[in-house]
């Protein structure tokens, strides 16, 4: 199978998803807690069908931003110079 293929069969077996969860709603009633997650988990897999849709119909998009490389050496100690210790303050003053 072709991967418009596969999606196109997972998109099928979620609307059949969608509806066995709207019958199970009409019986149990929608206010339980657990047929609104069943409800919210259905819905968050049909908007991550359409994102991965998406992804393959444009496959020139970029994937994954650029990777920034991150230098092994120490930073310029300069950088520090005026700033503030996270949850100590400023250097020249007393934490109250």
């Amino acid at each position: 199978m072709s991967v418009h293929d596969d999606l196109s069969s997972a998109q099928r077996s979620l609307d059949e998803l969608s509806r066995t969860v709207t019958r199970l709603e009409q019986q149990l009633g929608s206010g339980d807690l657990e047929i609104r997650r069943v409800r919210t988990d259905a819905d968050h897999l049909r908007e991550s069908l359409a994102l991965l849709r998406a992804a393959v119909a444009a496959p020139d998009a970029p994937r994954r931003p650029d990777l920034v490389p991150i230098p092994d050496t120490p930073y310029d100690g300069s950088l520090w110079t005026d700033s503030d210790d996270e949850g100590l303050g400023a250097r020249d003053r007393r934490a109250p």
